[in-house]
């Protein structure tokens, strides 16, 4: 996934973090000595030890769709994850196994075999052929659809049914990454008479969806909230649920989202407000801190403005108090962001390279009067860029106001735009909603072990490339690292990449800080870190006792 939705918040989702703890199996590791983080991280929870009729969990925002092909966003993929699959699969444990396909062949450099399992149905009943995955593979390549995934399929040649269980797919050219990438929202498999009949109306509140996970669509009430029930024909059987229904209530209000949580009202959620971590805490549920793959950053989304030179950017950068941002809206709960996604992002090579490119990259300093002198340089003084904010978390808030404070004291204007919850995913997915908009904060995260993922949005013409950012070289390497099939070779070249994004700053990396989950006394068994966009964490929530 490459980026924040919101916070990617892209926007996601899910590099898989293989700290210490996620190696051995998961577990908790204390973050706080080494750090300076004073969080401890736990990325799997208790499992549930019984059935529970009906749980009710918190959104902080409706999905604008349950489409697989725009699923890029927490509130889509925290549905959907439990609803839809994937060809492969992704575990809390963030390794790469079987999925809807029993087995995978990587026979030459050019071409991929996938042999389906044969016991697969959708929640409508019929079963699972190659016939569907191909349909749901190419829409993701149909410009008409407008995929946010059709950069997972850049290298595809072609996807063919080369059996009643069998899919073949061929490339143009080496893409390492493509096969990782089906294992979340890029390899969504979907019923190819279900998409044919929905039409236009595939994955809204009218057209629904049919697909093959744990659980099925139920209703969805607009400006509600959207109930999955238990799928009692799921083919997984380590996986059958014990959670009849799970209600997805959708509270925009940070506030009121937390105190339906103290209060009981609804039994889970993640994504929680920063400034209510204290009271959850001293709440009868648990409040858990899970590994994420990616930073918060301020994504700058039109290069045609004053942010069109680089050294603007720069000062930006240093003008901005990540400490205070850190204490303010995140009550401590996070570090300095080095660069867009953190050591736990790196886990296609061993934790200590993976540490040392990350932890060995300078920390970025506070200089107003360097600042000051970049803005003098370009000839930027006075000039106006306007920066998206939005009420969802504190943390927004909080940052896009140092933003403009930062700006401000550097000679630019700077001019906040708030937009609703709702809304902010949008400017994820839809270009012209970031029309008018110079910097938005986001989470670029990844869904594979491999930091390239992320780094290769950045490359001239992608999706994710929010302001239309273009370096030859940068896209060079991340061409060569795509076929480069060696992990430890591949992380250098995208070590090289990642030098030239931060000299070049499309992105100004911010902080970086865990996944947060709440659950309530009566219930157990979420998974606590990012692979939850991807994996159906719903599947092994049950009683707590």
């Amino acid at each position: 996934m490459g980026s924040l939705r919101i916070f990617r918040t892209t926007a996601l989702a899910a590099a898989l973090v293989l700290s210490a703890a996620a190696c051995s199996g998961g577990g908790s590791s204390d973050n706080s000595s080494d750090s300076g983080k004073p969080y401890e991280i736990t990325n799997l929870t208790p499992p549930g030890k019984g059935p529970v009729d009906q749980v009710k969990w918190s959104l902080y925002a409706e999905p604008q769709t349950l489409d697989y092909a725009y699923a890029f966003d927490y509130p889509i993929n925290a549905v959907l994850a439990n609803v839809c699959e994937s060809l492969l699969r992704v575990t809390p444990e963030f390794k790469l196994t079987p999925g809807l396909a029993a087995s995978f062949a990587n026979p030459d450099p050019l071409t991929w075999t996938y042999k389906l399992r044969s016991d697969v149905k959708f929640h409508d009943g019929t079963a699972m052929t190659s016939k569907d995955v191909v349909a749901s593979l190419e829409r993701q390549m149909d410009p008409e659809v407008g995929s946010v995934y059709a950069t997972v399929f850049k290298d595809v040649e072609s996807i063919k049914a080369t059996g009643p269980l069998d899919v073949t797919i061929k490339l143009k050219r080496p893409n390492v990454l493509l096969n990782e990438q089906l294992g979340a929202s890029a390899g969504t498999i979907e019923s190819a008479d279900f998409l044919a009949k929905a039409g236009k109306d595939y994955g809204n509140p009218q057209g629904g969806v049919n697909c093959t996970g744990p659980y099925s669509l139920k209703e969805w009430k607009p400006g509600t909230a959207i109930t999955i029930k238990k799928n009692d024909a799921y083919w997984d059987k380590s996986l059958t649920p014990q959670v009849g229904e799970l209600e997805f209530v959708f509270i925009q209000d940070p506030a009121a989202r937390a105190n339906a949580l103290i209060t009981g009202e609804v039994d889970g959620g993640y994504l929680l407000p920063t400034d209510a971590y204290q009271k959850l805490q001293a709440g009868d549920g648990k409040l858990y801190f899970g590994d994420i793959t990616g930073n918060y950053s301020a994504a700058v989304t039109n290069l045609k403005g004053a942010l069109g030179d680089q050294k603007v950017r720069q000062a930006l950068s240093l003008a901005i108090d990540r400490e205070g941002i850190i204490k303010a809206g995140l009550n401590g709960y996070g570090v300095l962001a080095k660069a867009p996604i953190p050591a736990s992002g790196w886990g296609t090579i061993p934790a200590v390279q993976a540490a040392q490119q990350y932890t060995d990259l300078p920390e970025p300093k506070q200089d107003l009067e360097a600042a000051k002198k970049l803005v003098a340089e370009a000839g930027a003084t006075g000039k106006k860029i306007v920066v998206a904010t939005s009420p969802l978390a504190t943390e927004i808030t909080v940052s896009t106001n140092e933003i403009q404070r930062a700006g401000q004291a550097i000679g630019l204007e700077v001019e906040l735009k708030t937009i609703s919850p709702d809304a902010y995913t949008a400017l994820f997915t839809d270009p012209s909603a970031r029309d008018g908009i110079d910097m938005l904060v986001t989470s670029g995260y990844d869904v594979t072990p491999d930091p390239l993922e992320f780094y290769q949005t950045l490359q001239t013409g992608e999706f994710a490339n929010y302001g239309s950012w273009s370096n030859p070289e940068y896209d060079a390497i991340i061409q060569e690292a795509l076929g480069t099939a060696d992990p430890a070779a591949r992380a250098a070249l995208t070590a090289k990449a990642q030098a030239i994004a931060l000299r070049e700053l499309p992105g100004i990396p911010l902080w970086e800080s865990p996944l947060s989950l709440y659950m309530s006394k009566r219930i157990t068994g979420a998974t606590s870190n990012i692979s939850h966009l991807s994996f159906p964490w719903a599947a092994t929530l049950g009683a707590a006792g």
